[in-house]
């Protein structure tokens, strides 16, 4: 999958016919054709804003809800770490199974079981039950949003590659400026317990809206190849490797930022904590923006071009962040980073779906399900070693001088 400057290159096959790899793959199941209406896009935006939604309600309820159980420092670090492990474990395999069985079961195996552990948690306020409760949580959610990433994976060869980030768009939607503000508003007036099964409603509503959205996409899909047969395959090809470590890099990158800009801004700048928290809040707007409305300005660039200037946007908006630490060199440097990863996260979610339609829709989805959190895991957890060496905005500039590697390596590769 070599870089190509060409913007046809980076167009989305519409009815390509289908690979020997792919026939293989389907045997002799019926493939759904994209569906590219205006009724499936809305749906889709609602069923994955819905997920974002619970996500964030849950994300943002655990915490206080941790805090409010007298939860010591140790036990928040690892309630906190308990949130991603078992998307690193399950997310590869969901994959897989999506391929075999289609994204419906799997989708409703994590939903049904992840909504009734949210149910229950409250009956047993304990720190070391929350715990338990969130590790297993994290095993079902990938079983989730991979089956959805798939469906739209594949659809994106109907809705063609501008759309390519709308799936994330309205995940994040939901997840990061809407669900924080639901949970708070829910907890200060009604508890932890009501949020708790507020959030379990929303994973029964997402239920509801799953079969809509899925529709012909949940046939089975027969002859798969093996599970070893397929990741060998996948990380045998060169570009595959190259859009899962841009994509892991920019999620690092992304989850540095989030964690440790409210720092910068408050113990360096002398920012108040509602503005610092402002800092955080108009990365995810440019992202989100960058993501809904960049997608034909993308397409038109083509993937060379894109990820150049993605990389461009983003390496110099880091060296903003990590040269000065003024108020407003911080608010611009978090508006541009956003502008920049939004582009990149384009073009690699095209790119996955493009290599969709040669090893599977699902296992590209467990892919990037594992590429992503483990990119923000080592992001934050790097970031805090190395800014605790160098400074915490020192690590902007190695960010920015990675970006500049990055782009220098596709340039030569092209």
């Amino acid at each position: 999958m070599a870089i190509s400057q060409s913007s046809a290159d980076f167009e989305l096959p519409v009815h390509a016919p289908p690979s020997a790899d792919a026939e293989q793959r389907q045997g002799n199941a019926e493939q759904p054709a994209p569906r590219s209406d205006l009724r499936f896009l809305v749906l889709f935006a609602a069923l994955s804003s819905s997920m974002g939604l619970s996500a964030g309600m849950a994300q943002i309820t655990t915490s206080l809800y941790a805090v409010q159980l007298g939860a010591s420092e140790a036990m928040l670090g690892l309630i906190a770490s308990a949130q991603s492990v078992g998307v690193l474990v399950v997310g590869l395999p969901a994959g897989m199974a999506v391929d075999r069985v289609g994204p419906a079961r799997p989708f409703v195996l994590g939903t049904v079981s992840a909504g009734l552990l949210y149910f229950v948690l409250p009956f047993f306020p304990s720190a070391s039950w929350l715990l338990i409760t969130t590790a297993c949580v994290s095993f079902f959610m990938p079983l989730r949003f991979v089956s959805l990433n798939s469906v739209f994976l594949k659809a994106l060869a109907g809705l063609g590659a501008a759309r390519a980030g709308w799936f994330r768009a309205t995940h994040m939607l939901g997840m990061f400026l809407i669900g924080p503000v639901v949970a708070a508003r829910v907890v200060g007036a009604f508890g932890h317990a009501v949020a708790y099964w507020c959030i379990s409603a929303t994973f029964g509503l997402t239920l509801l809206l799953s079969p809509l959205v899925f529709g012909p996409h949940s046939v089975r899909v027969h002859g798969a190849p093996r599970q070893t047969t397929v990741l060998r395959r996948l990380f045998a090809d060169a570009g595959i490797r190259r859009v899962a470590l841009l994509e892991a890099g920019s999620q690092g990158i992304n989850a540095y930022y989030t964690f440790f800009i409210v720092v910068i801004a408050v113990k360096i700048a002398n920012l108040s904590a509602a503005q610092a928290s402002n800092l955080v809040a108009i990365k995810g707007v440019s992202l989100i923006a960058a993501l809904v409305l960049l997608g034909r300005t993308v397409t038109r660039w083509g993937k060379q071009r894109a990820y150049l200037i993605g990389l461009t946007v983003g390496g110099v908006s880091l060296l903003v962040l990590g040269l000065t630490a003024t108020p407003i060199s911080l608010y611009v440097g978090g508006f541009g980073l956003g502008l920049g990863l939004g582009l990149l996260q384009i073009v690699n979610l095209t790119e996955f779906a493009r290599a969709g339609a040669r090893f599977g829709h699902g296992a590209l989805s467990g892919v990037n399900a594992l590429v992503g959190p483990s990119g923000s895991f080592l992001g934050g957890v790097l970031g805090g070693v190395v800014g605790r060496a160098l400074g915490l905005p020192a690590v902007f500039l190695l960010g920015a001088g990675a970006c500049a590697g990055a782009g220098w390596l596709l340039r030569r590769n092209a």
